[in-house]
């Protein structure tokens, strides 16, 4: 049961560190943009 416990927590602890170490190195002028703002069209289009 402990080592259950365990693995979990450590399983747990490596996620959120990889995704404060994925915040913190995060460089957003490197990075191409993955998506557009499209408009939503509502209604008929003639």
């Amino acid at each position: 049961m402990k080592q259950t416990l365990f693995l979990i927590f450590t399983a747990i602890v490596l996620m959120i560190g990889s995704f404060v170490w994925f915040v913190a190195t995060w460089d957003a002028s490197v990075e191409e943009p993955i998506s557009m703002i499209q408009p939503i069209l509502i209604g008929a289009t003639t």
